[in-house]
């Protein structure tokens, strides 16, 4: 059986092509491009509380990149390098191998380099921390809401809460959906291009993980104003086609979490530039709501002109 320096060096040690020293020594050397902010995030996964015991370990290793890759699109941030600290209750090669290839192809697709992390014995843990680069002063804040901007989202936030219903309580799905919403689930793609866009055109932003109205109030909060959201054009049909039931449909799609599509603010005045990036990348952004001053709360708006207020609680791992 392998010991953990053998482990490192035959699963985690991957060629890099922006680094000046990658893995084997006690840190990595690279030298950020003149003109860049450094952006850095770390994001843990943990067995039963983020993933299923049994899920497939490539899918796992491209999980727990995607999430960190996920953080620096939310700040318009190019991913450049990642770590993994990775805590095994047993080291079985082949599980770790085959988390490490889905790990490294999430990485490699996004150009970044994996320039070392550490490992343990302990419960499965997967705690990489990302490294990113952006213009120096056009990093995307969540403080950055200001009354009068439309309030945005890509995709279909919604589809992983399915999947994740359809794994746990069997929640029966349509065949043809099915697949993609355990897909949202397991296999998050994070929205990088979106957010090197969205630079000196988004005034806030951030990456939808608990819940897409939990997650508007960290917007709301930093940047202290309130938000109405309109279901015109809420992307609902995916989620009804896939669930057969609209009430549903929509809760998911307000507090289902795990999608890590992009939530994010705009000048009204500069709607046309969104729509004509969302074209540009085809990834379909829906106007759901606008910003407004007040205290941070969020309101429904109903057909006749009156308000709901809203459920804003997101998932908290210590509720």
């Amino acid at each position: 059986m392998p010991g953990e320096f053998d482990l490192i060096r035959r699963r985690f040690t991957r060629s890099v092509t922006h680094t000046d020293l990658g893995v084997g020594d006690d840190g990595a050397l690279f030298t950020p491009r003149a003109g860049m902010q450094m952006v850095v995030s770390t994001d843990m996964l943990v067995s039963g509380t983020h993933f299923f015991a049994d899920v497939a370990p490539e899918l796992l290793g491209w999980k727990a990149a995607a999430v960190n890759i996920s953080d620096m699109a939310a700040m318009g941030a190019e991913p450049r390098w990642m770590l993994l600290a990775l805590s095994l209750p047993h080291l079985r090669d082949e599980w770790v191998a085959a988390m490490a290839s889905g790990f490294h192809g999430c990485c490699a697709g996004f150009g970044v380099d994996w320039v070392g992390g550490d490992t343990t014995r302990g419960p499965l843990n997967l705690c990489p921390t990302i490294i990113g680069e952006v213009p120096h002063g056009q990093a995307i804040v969540r403080s950055g809401a200001r009354a009068g901007d439309d309030i945005w989202v890509s995709g279909v936030p919604g589809l992983a809460a399915l999947g994740l219903r359809a794994l746990r309580d069997d929640l029966p799905l349509a065949d043809d959906w099915r697949e993609r919403c355990v897909g949202a689930l397991h296999k998050p793609t994070p929205r990088v291009a979106l957010g090197v866009g969205l630079r000196g055109l988004a005034t806030a932003a951030l990456d939808v993980s608990d819940g897409l109205c939990g997650d508007l109030m960290h917007i709301l909060e930093r940047s202290n104003v309130a938000a109405v959201l309109s279901d015109v054009e809420w992307p609902l049909q995916p989620l009804i086609a896939a669930c057969g039931d609209a009430l549903l449909a929509r809760r998911t799609f307000l507090a289902g979490g795990d999608d890590y599509e992009l939530l994010f603010t705009a000048p009204a005045h500069r709607r046309a530039e969104v729509e004509a990036l969302s074209l540009r990348l085809a990834l379909p952004l829906a106007r759901i709501g606008a910003i407004e001053a007040g205290s941070p709360h969020i309101e429904l708006l109903l057909d006749d002109g009156s308000r709901l207020p809203m459920n804003t609680r997101g998932f908290d791992h210590f509720s």
